[in-house]
């Protein structure tokens, strides 16, 4: 299960929970200060791990798919 950052625009509350997708999709995660489950998301740094394949197996397309895909 992921973890989101979330706010609560009527309090003003930020937190992060852990949830399903589905619990967040359907508003099924409420404020814990308020209770309220209108809440937005908060976009804080991400940091992404990706393993790399030597270089002689480069994607020529890697501008599109950021090296990602199997070429």
């Amino acid at each position: 299960m992921p973890f989101y950052d979330l706010k609560c625009p009527k309090c003003g509350s930020e937190f992060n929970v852990m949830a399903k997708m589905s619990e967040r999709e359907n508003n099924q995660i409420n404020c814990p200060d308020c209770g309220n489950n209108q809440l937005e998301t908060v976009f804080k740094s991400v940091n992404i791990i990706q393993s790399r394949k030597s270089d002689s197996a480069d994607c020529p397309n890697r501008h599109v798919c950021g090296g990602c895909c199997s070429h």
